[in-house]
């Protein structure tokens, strides 16, 4: 008889922010007013989704081009941004999708609402995906985004960041988050950053500079690996609470 799926690990409430943080303004109308409720996983949300290479065409990771006309670039610092896609246990999780966005090089994105004086390029779409080999490994060409200005406090920035999606190996495992880069000043000055209790959870949003995966007189590399929860190793009296 096949076995049903393992929970996945719980969130660690130690680790990750509190909904409530005052210097990030919006945190106040948008978090809990009352006690979580934690439910269980369905099965639904512990099997899928599954994702194919069909699905996926091979320009869409190279943001340097795939919205450029033709023989133009998007403007700025050229840079790659790889690593791999692992679960709370250190395994690869292969064929998963791996979304980014984000602003240009000057600190704007292409969207209506955007405000800010920089101005849009346009060859720069700001957008791409691709699928994590089998060995759970990505990788997208693109240019460095610029920090920009924001409605929190008088003289609050983003530091530059990209955002991403990972939806692992179920919908449960689902993703959302922002990468940040090595030595940039502004991550110890910025709210949401800072909104995170633990300090090694902020390095683990930090992409280091990567000189191995360089390419000389090109494009300058920054590894970022993504880790997701894993399933429990072993079950306890044939119950889904796991140990």
């Amino acid at each position: 008889m096949t076995k049903p799926p393992a929970e996945f690990y719980q969130w660690d409430r130690d680790r990750h922010p509190p909904g409530y943080t005052p210097n990030y303004k919006t945190s106040v109308a948008r978090s809990a007013q009352y006690a979580l409720i934690s439910l269980e996983n369905t099965v639904s949300e512990v099997t899928g989704p599954r994702f194919g290479h069909g699905d996926i065409d091979p320009m869409d990771r190279d943001l340097l081009h795939n919205y450029a006309a033709d023989g133009q670039s998007a403007m700025g610092e050229r840079i790659i941004l790889h690593g791999r896609v692992l679960d709370e246990n250190a395994r690869p999780i292969p064929n998963t999708l791996v979304e980014i966005w984000q602003a240009n090089a000057g600190g704007r994105y292409r969207h209506k609402k955007d405000g800010y004086l920089a101005p849009i390029d346009p060859n720069f779409g700001g957008c791409g995906r691709t699928l994590t080999d089998e060995d759970g490994y990505y990788y997208f060409r693109t240019v460095k985004p610029g920090a920009y200005p924001w409605r929190n406090r008088v003289n609050d920035w983003r530091p530059a960041h990209i955002h991403l999606s990972i939806f692992g190996t179920a919908f449960a495992q689902r993703l959302i988050t922002q990468c940040y880069f090595e030595g940039d000043p502004l991550i110890a000055r910025c709210p949401i950053v800072q909104s995170i209790p633990d300090p090694d959870a902020i390095d683990q949003l930090t992409a280091v500079l990567d000189m191995n995966a360089t390419i000389p007189l090109d494009t300058i590399a920054y590894r970022f690996d993504i880790v997701l929860r894993g399933r429990r190793s072993t079950l306890f009296e044939n119950r889904l609470e796991g140990n």
